[in-house]
């Protein structure tokens, strides 16, 4: 079985894409001498990129960890079993079981059926709450990297700027407010907290580095701050003309324990920007940030949710020939990968935990919410240090209007905000804006609403109305910004009908540009986003409601453009270019 890979389209075995349950992975690799030296003074590492859902590894025979949860890194230190049996094969067994239930985030339930007159003995099926997929096994590279025993554990980045309030943006340089004629050079500020790992007495060293290789600043010691003088901002693709720039700081450590002298190095890519909410802006570097983006899935035909490189690329050049600044990651955390492509092009991430399809009022409970802020604690820690990731979302489409949820979402959210207090923090909702109860806590209001589709379906006249209906409702409650989260309609590739019909795409045109009537009205007031839904085509479990799949992307799953596309094309160019902060060679024709 290739890795990575979801295993699920790979043969033609129906009962494999739809196993559910444990399946095993095991591979014999050998490992250079000097790794299984027990006197080299390194500590050898498995590292696992994603497994999904539950999964438990064992190296030569002997268990080394087990992490519940898809989507995010988990490893362990196997020193001690490679070194002591240097002259045989490390063996990596890997077992993933994709069962959900209603603990796991997402959640799910086993339902079986037990009529043996319908269906065979222990039959069972596997019920979701979200409308893609179940792909599973394991989706991100497994790795075996080695650093010295003491060694760099951690380290967090925070950025800032002199003055970020009090300066307003022209041309490439900021100028004052408070004098017209003067033009101020702006100094960066990167805060750092290096963890490590093996010593009590390390000394560190820091240097930031310009995209030149040029050291710009330097300083020692495990926390302390680095001034930049003449500093070039991060900023998003579109909203500046030379977008994503980013600083490398190299962290170098050394450190000494009985006859051994340890040292380890390490860079972290650092864009240094400011993100700030009022009650009616989104703000990157004191500046209104409006999200024209998209939602996505990792998703594609055979790989599943494998990490694909070049289906990352051919994305990302759609996205830019798109004109999006934006997505959100929904409804989990993305590959590494694709988020530093994010951070290099300047595309603002709105990063998702895997909080999909929390419906069940059990799912609000104590083992539910242990599980939860676990899973946050993992995704901060993983994407903390990236300027592309601007937004925490703890959840998508949640039963909200729970009474158990208050006291749930308070509690995710406000653990969040203690691990980064330099990020807002949202979920994104369609409850009825009286009844939720987690929408207080959040900094951004994220609404999904599919007026024509869902709701009154077949009647385009009714966008208009409802829309500026809902918003007008979120804003008068809870005075906060708001995003459209998730809009759109489904579409077959390549099938029309005049007037509209729902399906074809004159209907997805129609739906696009009644919403986008009321975002250029509403923007102009406190709407910061519209992300529209989806992407592209994906998978979905079988049902009388989908064929072959979900159909709301504006490209297909092979990232054909439909009719939605060109649509999209021309606003969000058309957006970008309103800003005046685009070169004329940038600027859509």
């Amino acid at each position: 079985m290739p890795v990575p890979a979801s295993f699920n389209d790979i043969t033609q075995d129906p009962r494999l894409r739809d196993f559910i349950g444990w399946v095993w992975y095991e591979k014999e690799v050998w490992v250079p001498q000097r790794w299984a030296d027990v006197d080299s003074g390194q500590r050898v590492v498995l590292r696992v990129g994603s497994a999904h859902y539950n999964s438990i590894a064992w190296v030569n025979g002997a268990q080394v960890t087990q992490h519940e949860g898809g989507h995010l890194p988990f490893e362990a230190d196997i020193t001690k079993l490679v070194q002591s049996n240097p002259s045989q094969p490390c063996r990596i067994t890997i077992a993933v079981n994709n069962t959900l239930n209603l603990h796991t985030l997402p959640p799910g339930s086993i339902q079986y059926m037990s009529d043996e007159t319908k269906y065979p003995a222990g039959y069972f099926v596997q019920n979701i709450n979200f409308d893609f997929f179940n792909y599973a096994g394991l989706h991100r590279p497994v790795l075996l990297y080695t650093t010295p025993k003491a060694c760099i554990d951690d380290i967090t980045v925070t950025t800032d700027f002199a003055d970020s309030t009090e300066v307003c943006f022209v041309g490439t340089m900021f100028k004052d407010t408070c004098n017209p004629e003067r033009f101020s050079a702006i100094t960066g500020v990167v805060n750092y907290v290096v963890s490590i790992k093996g010593s009590s007495n390390p000394s560190v060293t820091v240097a930031l580095s310009d995209k030149e290789g040029n050291v710009v600043a330097a300083a020692s010691g495990p926390a302390g701050m680095l001034k930049v003088a003449d500093v070039k901002l991060w900023w998003p693709y579109l909203m500046h003309e030379s977008p994503g720039y980013l600083y490398s700081l190299e962290v170098h450590m050394t450190a000494k324990s009985g006859s051994y002298q340890y040292e380890d190095y390490y860079t972290v890519p650092v864009g240094i920007r400011t993100v700030r909410v009022t009650s009616r802006q989104f703000l990157i570097n004191s500046k209104p940030f409006y999200f024209h983006g998209v939602n996505k899935h990792e998703d594609s035909d055979i790989r599943g949710k494998g990490l694909d490189w070049p289906l990352i690329v051919k994305d990302f050049n759609l996205l830019q020939w798109l004109g999006a600044n934006s997505f959100r990651t929904s409804h989990y955390p993305y590959a590494e990968e694709i988020l530093d492509m994010c951070d290099r092009l300047g595309i603002v991430v709105i990063d998702e935990c895997p909080g999909v399809g929390i419906k069940d009022i059990r799912s609000f409970g104590n083992e539910s919410l242990a599980h939860h802020l676990i899973v946050m604690e993992e995704l901060v820690r993983r994407d903390k240090n990236r300027p592309s990731v601007v937004m925490w979302s703890v959840a998508n489409e949640p039963n909200s209007e729970l009474a158990p949820a208050d006291y749930y979402f308070k509690s995710v959210i406000t653990r969040t905000k203690s691990l980064d207090p330099t990020r807002p923090v949202t979920f994104v909702s369609n409850s009825n804006f009286n009844r939720d109860r987690g929408a207080p806590y959040v900094d951004v209001i994220c609404v999904n609403s599919y007026f024509s589709w869902y709701h009154d379906p077949g009647h385009l006249e009714v966008i208009q109305i409802q829309l500026n209906t809902q918003f007008e409702d979120w804003y008068k409650k809870y005075q906060k910004p708001i995003i459209q989260s998730e809009y759109g309609a489904d579409v077959v590739p390549g099938l029309h009908s005049d007037p509209p019909m729902m399906f074809t795409e004159e209907y997805q045109k129609i739906v696009l540009q009644e919403y986008h009537a009321v975002f250029d009205r509403k923007r102009k007031e406190y709407v910061v986003g519209e992300l529209i839904w989806n992407f592209a085509d994906f998978m979905t479990t079988q049902s009388t409601t989908r064929v072959v799949g979900n159909k709301k992307g504006i490209f297909s799953r092979q990232r054909q453009p439909k009719t939605g596309a060109f649509i999209l094309r021309d606003r969000y160019w058309k957006l970008a270019n309103e800003t005046g902060r685009l070169p004329l060679a940038a600027r859509y024709p």
